[in-house]
């Protein structure tokens, strides 16, 4: 799809994209949200495009970047597994040994086991969150001049199914982006009133500030 250019027989996550690209680049900066100090959107895409978002996603980055934008690739995935890392050994070696005990009875139970123990690393002011403001302030502080000309997109959300919460993401994120745009790849549903279900299986999430694209 060629920049500025949306073809008529688009998908919806091809408008999706062209939608935000137009925002993204407006003359008066970045007009993704109507909050002046809440500069977060979502970008929602059926999980089973997830190959075909991040060919797109890819190349507004690299449009970005050529008219002298600075993006910021964060992975939740990679910062999972970090967090999983830093446990331990011996810990992650527990967790998997009881969560296939427990799970041999039944998947429900291995699920169960599991969860508390993954949401911990995950969810809350010092999870996940924490680590995407990190990665935001680490570059702002290493480049001030070019905090008005950087995006941070936020992806691989997918990874962290089932234990993952968006809204609660962005909730922690809050405040804590030193004005930084910043763009959630969600990989689910759209329902009505604006409700999101995460991979199209939960129950669909209302508790959402930012713009949600398309």
């Amino acid at each position: 799809m060629a920049a500025g250019v949306i073809p008529m027989n688009a998908s919806p996550l091809d408008v999706a994209v062209h939608a935000l690209r137009q925002d993204l680049i407006h003359d008066d900066g970045p007009r993704i949200s109507t909050m002046r100090n809440y500069r977060f959107a979502i970008l929602q895409y059926e999980p089973r495009e997830e190959f075909k978002l991040r060919g797109l996603v890819q190349g507004l980055a690299q449009e970005l970047v050529g008219s002298g934008w600075a993006v910021l690739s964060i992975d939740l995935h990679r910062l999972f597994l970090d967090r999983v890392r830093a446990q331990g050994g011996d810990w992650v070696e527990r967790v998997i040994a009881m969560e296939r005990t427990m799970a041999s009875k039944s998947h429900e139970r291995g699920l169960n086991y599991l969860t508390p123990k993954l949401e911990s690393l995950i969810d809350g002011p010092e999870g996940i969150a924490a680590d995407c403001a990190k990665v935001i302030a680490d570059y702002t502080e290493a480049h001030p001049d070019r905090v008005d000309r950087t995006l941070a997109i936020i992806g691989r959300a997918g990874a962290l199914f089932p234990f993952f919460r968006s809204s609660a993401l962005l909730r922690h994120l809050d405040g804590r982006t030193g004005n930084v745009p910043a763009v959630l790849l969600y990989p689910g549903t759209r329902g009505a009133r604006s409700g999101l279900s995460f991979m199209g299986v939960l129950e669909p999430d209302h508790d959402y500030r930012p713009r949600i694209y398309p």
